[in-house]
């Protein structure tokens, strides 16, 4: 049950890390200049959030209950080491070592859509779908 609920709470730190990564690696093209810059922004708020989550299942492992006691003292102890240890350290380095690499996609899932929220393409079909000298929605 330990390793379920760390998983998820994990897993908010990995998607707006890799998330960041990804943006700038796609404003750059480096990924060298991608990782560093993903681990000053968000190495703060990552560890901020981790330290806050810590200081709640450190309140709850003081309680009288044995069991729950436990369990919340495992819960500070793995979010501090997956906050610190993986996230700031592992997955830094993994992806630094990795290159280019981390962006691979294998022929076999090329059937996956490419999302791209605030990417160039998105802009560049939007303005190919209105013409400039249409006039804007709801304006008279």
């Amino acid at each position: 049950m330990l390793f379920a609920i760390l998983f998820g709470l994990s897993m908010d730190y990995q998607v707006f890390m890799i998330s960041r990564i990804r943006e700038r690696y796609l404003q750059t093209r480096d990924n060298d200049e991608a990782v560093a810059y993903c681990l000053r922004a968000t190495a703060g708020l990552i560890t901020g959030a981790a330290l806050i989550m810590v200081a709640i299942f450190s309140g709850f492992a003081a309680g009288e209950m044995v069991p729950t006691a436990q369990f919340e003292f495992g819960m500070a102890v793995a979010i501090l080491l997956d906050a610190t240890v993986v996230r700031s350290v592992l997955v830094s380095a993994t992806m630094k070592l990795l290159d280019d690499r981390n962006w691979y996609l294998p022929g076999f899932l090329s059937w996956l859509p490419k999302v791209r929220v605030d990417g160039e393409a998105a802009e560049s079909q939007t303005s190919a779908a209105v013409p400039a000298s249409a006039p804007a929605p709801g304006i008279d």
